[in-house]
């Protein structure tokens, strides 16, 4: 053993174990959480020999102060067949501890698990939570199940809509804070989808609210009616043209629910999708890091296959790009949609503004109640130009969002 191989290797006697934030590492178990394979890393943190390790139950590694939820979690996650991260606490054989964020994918017949080191803000936070969810859990005697609700509901508090979502952001943050930290660049594709998932939240709250202030503005018409049935005989010309307005805008919303927000739409998509490659994208990376250490290595892994290793490290790379790659076909595809949509409804625009003049037009002519007409006909207005205001920056967005992929 070289020098630096020792001074590397040397342990403390208590607190964290040596795990390095250029460092990664993996684990490959069998369906039923016991370990196929591993890398060297793996070995040295866990400071296991390996003939400990291969045939032993994952669990070995697992650290007294995890809270059971996580790995109710954890577990439901994988057995659906999903991907999963999550920050994780774990124990080697002196004593010590490490803490990784580790991203899990289905493979073969089990499961591989790449971690790295954490450093994030993020990080820190959710320790913390850690810390509640095992004093819940230890002193009243919370099921795991019922524990990981707990950590479903503090994550929806932060804004998360699911798990996967916040397992995303906490994978980009970490990468982002470990190339900080190593004094990297910055990797150009997590901070492009970074900027990508952002334009897509602000996307879908710009058409939620669009579709809110179409609902508010129905009620407009109603009351030119109203206003109309006391200040001209029936049928006069206010009263068919507030019928004219609130026809054409009912059908624009209408029409932009159906093809926006409807059944046939993706639209609630663009996100999960673009949610989903970012997290793919930095499983991929981990995951080639994790190929090109293993090709460094010529230590003794025990009995595990390093080229057949690399093999199944090779092909869940490629197969997760390729899922990442599909997801932004149709993100491209919704986004292009969605482009379109706000260009045909600038016109439609067009006919509103005309029966709005026409409107004013009557507000002028009839000097008796002009003034009311004429607040109605400016809140009108006011409506208009918001949800216009809202289309240009929807279409903004979604045509950024397509920018980003090209």
């Amino acid at each position: 053993m070289s020098f630096v191989d020792r001074r590397v290797e040397t342990r403390p006697s208590s607190g964290e174990a040596p795990f390095g934030l250029n460092e990664v590492f993996f684990s490959r178990t069998d369906s039923r959480g016991v370990i196929q394979a591993g890398n060297y890393v793996f070995r040295r943190v866990g400071a296991y020999p390996w003939e400990e390790l291969i045939g032993a139950p994952h669990k070995v590694i697992r650290h007294q102060d995890m809270p059971k939820g996580v790995f109710s979690l954890f577990w439901d996650t994988l057995k659906r067949g999903e991907c999963m991260g999550a920050y994780v606490k774990n124990k080697s054989k002196d004593g010590l501890y490490y803490w990784v964020f580790a991203v899990v994918v289905p493979c073969e017949d089990g499961y591989l698990s790449a971690r790295i080191k954490p450093s994030s803000k993020l990080f820190d936070e959710v320790r913390a939570f850690y810390t509640q969810m095992l004093k819940r859990e230890n002193e009243q005697g919370v099921k795991p199940e019922e524990s990981a609700q707990y950590l479903l509901d503090w994550l929806g508090g932060h804004g998360y809509e699911n798990y996967h979502e916040f397992a995303a952001h906490a994978l980009s943050q970490e990468l982002i804070a470990r190339d900080t930290g190593l004094g990297n660049q910055a990797h150009v594709r997590i901070q492009e989808l970074t900027g990508m998932l952002r334009n897509a939240e602000t996307l879908v709250e710009e058409t939620e609210g669009l579709i809110a202030d179409f609902d508010a503005m129905h009620t407009i018409p109603h009351n030119l009616r109203v206003l109309a049935s006391r200040i001209e005989p029936s049928g006069g010309p206010v009263t068919v043209l507030s019928q004219n307005y609130g026809s054409m805008s009912r059908e624009m919303s209408d029409w932009f629910g159906a093809h926006v927000m409807g059944k046939n739409s993706n639209f609630a998509k663009i996100k999960s999708s673009v949610n989903d490659s970012l997290f793919v994208e930095g499983m991929a990376r981990i995951l080639i890091e994790c190929d090109n250490q293993l090709q460094k290595e010529r230590r003794d892994l025990g009995n595990v296959d390093m080229e057949a290793e690399r093999k199944i490290l090779g092909d869940l790379v490629k197969d997760q790009v390729k899922r990442a790659q599909d997801g932004m076909k149709e993100v491209d595809q919704e986004s292009d949609r969605i482009t379109s949509a706000c260009q045909i409804m600038h016109r439609h625009f067009l006919g509103l503004s005309s029966t709005r003049v026409l409107l004013k037009i009557e507000s002028a002519r009839l000097t008796d109640s002009g003034e009311t007409l004429a607040d109605i006909i400016d809140q009108l207005g006011g409506f208009q130009e918001r949800i216009s205001r809202r289309l240009d920056r929807i279409g903004k967005l979604s045509e950024e969002i397509r920018l980003f992929e090209q």
